[in-house]
């Protein structure tokens, strides 16, 4: 299928994250051995940064257990352990974008999309609880060291937090639904800001005055970097008439003598 000519710069990312198309056998797609390489770093370098803010924590507990209580010390500790889970919650959601879990087991799917969400409230919770329930802070103390504390409890849980989690049913379905518009190439346009993948490098909606470049890669690719989800409804549509009219055109009657 022809994608028409862009006046945008084009610039191709070079896609090691998909070791299968899904095909019109149906395969599952699967990260490559690469990819998943990529991901397990990605984890353990968040594992760590999880670790480390656990640390802070429990060193802030037997801060607060002196008298006077360090406010400084307190609240330092609590904004390095912050610090420390924002990272590790952004690795591990970069990494179940390069290699998801299956849909199929709701628990593990569940508890690895949103572990960095639960690691925050395991991390920053029994902090809060503590810094209110302690009898060596003063009212005025509390008020301080608890805001701080909810703020970096609030800040690492939404960070961790993942409300559109990736999955392999996704990535076969969506890489399916491209293939097939696509003469099955596996080959999708998007822009920095945009919020679909597009089949054509000319579609009106890429090729605005606020586009200066285009980026050209696979679905996966598209939703590793951009978080982009959706195909342009206008692609789409313009795909699905292609198609049509290539039909059309091999079902006509070709005349006879």
């Amino acid at each position: 299928m022809a994608n028409g000519k862009s006046s945008k710069k084009i610039t191709k990312i070079v896609d090691d994250s998909v070791a299968t198309s899904t095909g019109e056998n149906g395969a599952t797609w699967q990260p490559t051995p690469e990819s998943k390489s990529k991901a397990t770093t990605f984890r353990v370098i968040a594992i760590i940064g999880w670790l480390v803010a656990i640390g802070c924590q429990v060193w802030a507990y037997f801060k607060l257990q002196e008298v006077p209580v360090n406010m400084v010390w307190m609240i330092g500790l609590i904004v390095v352990a912050l610090i420390f889970a924002i990272v590790g919650n952004i690795l591990w959601k970069k990494a179940n974008r390069l290699d998801p879990a299956s849909e199929k087991n709701k628990f593990k799917f569940f508890v690895q999309n949103q572990l960095g969400m639960i690691i925050s409230v395991l991390a920053f919770l029994p902090m809060v609880i503590l810094i209110f329930t302690n009898k060596n802070l003063s009212f005025k103390q509390k008020g301080i060291l608890g805001t701080v504390a909810i703020a970096a409890l609030a800040a690492a849980g939404l960070t961790g937090t993942e409300f559109n989690p990736a999955s392999v049913e996704q990535y076969t379905e969506q890489t399916k639904q491209v293939e097939l518009l696509n003469d099955g190439v596996n080959s999708v346009y998007w822009t920095p800001s945009g919020r679909s993948y597009h089949l054509f490098q000319d579609c009106g909606y890429i090729n605005g005055k606020r586009t200066n470049e285009i980026f050209q890669g696979t679905v996966a690719k598209a939703r590793e970097l951009k978080k982009i989800t959706d195909l342009c409804d206008r692609c789409e549509g313009r795909a699905k008439k292609a198609k049509a009219l290539e039909v059309d055109t091999e079902l006509k009657p070709t005349g006879s003598d």
